[in-house]
């Protein structure tokens, strides 16, 4: 009996071993792009060439999920990272570089990001959305592409970090206030998704299930069947009127200056 134990036990850990490896492996394994951004006439020169005009950008770029994309099936393996995204690079350099001079820019063109992120493309189709596809937005406004934090912006306040990069727009609902909505102090992306979403506001939740995820508590016994108790209050007849924020209720649901409860 002894011994199947251990051997289950040894079998677990191999077990557990092996996800570890595959999850490491994941995360660590060079990515192929099959197909780069399309320049005309250009050829590929490699990521040692980039370094001579953009330095403060590769000191920090292998730090970058995104260093780990390379082309596939080039003469330069291992070589042509920045040139992913970019695109071939040789007519950029003959012509003394500028900035979106013969070369694919992702800060002006989402096509380069959305050729990969699939997923946030089919997001961006949806009724609500950030106006990316429109180009009154482009990803990198909200996303580092070079940086180790690719959730975060290039620049800004690291203290500002959690909801910075809503923030610089959203300031309105960003900003400081006397009582707080707790939800803030684990992001913004708690209630909105942040590329789109079929919910006004691009809501995760379109109605007062949103505000119950957090707010949901088990009835007593004490409670008449059909009846909805948050805290000590009795909310039956007031979830019937809608949404708690639009039911004319709690109205302040980013936060208040003179209302513990957010109703204005």
């Amino acid at each position: 009996m002894t011994t199947r134990r251990l051997r289950a036990s040894l079998f677990g850990l191999a077990a557990a071993g092996g996800l570890v490896l595959s999850l490491m492996s994941c995360s660590t394994t060079p990515l192929g792009v099959a197909e780069p951004p399309a320049i005309p006439g250009a050829s590929f020169v490699g990521n040692k060439t980039c370094q001579e005009c953009h330095a403060n950008i590769t000191r920090v770029f292998p730090t970058s999920a995104h260093a780990r994309i390379y082309l596939e099936g080039e003469q330069r393996a291992g070589q042509t990272g920045c040139e992913s995204c970019h695109g071939a690079g040789s007519l950029h350099v003959k012509g003394g570089g500028g900035r979106g001079k013969f070369i694919v820019n992702p800060g002006k063109d989402p096509a380069a990001c959305l050729q990969c992120h699939l997923a946030q493309q089919g997001e961006f189709q949806l009724p609500q959305h950030h106006p990316v596809l429109e180009k009154k937005m482009n990803c990198v406004q909200c996303h580092d592409p070079h940086g180790s934090d690719i959730f975060k912006r290039a620049s800004g306040l690291a203290m500002a970090r959690l909801n910075e990069n809503c923030a610089g727009c959203h300031r309105e609902q960003t900003r400081p206030f006397v009582f707080e909505h707790p939800a803030l102090r684990e992001g913004c992306v708690v209630c909105h998704s942040p590329h789109g979403s079929i919910n006004a506001k691009m809501l995760v939740q379109p109605d007062l299930n949103l505000c119950l995820r957090c707010h949901a508590q088990v009835q007593g016994p004490s409670v008449a069947p059909g009846q909805v108790y948050i805290g000590n209050v009795n909310h039956t007849s007031f979830i019937r009127m809608g949404a708690c924020w639009s039911s004319g209720c709690h109205t302040a649901v980013h936060g208040s200056n003179v209302d513990v409860r957010l109703r204005y």
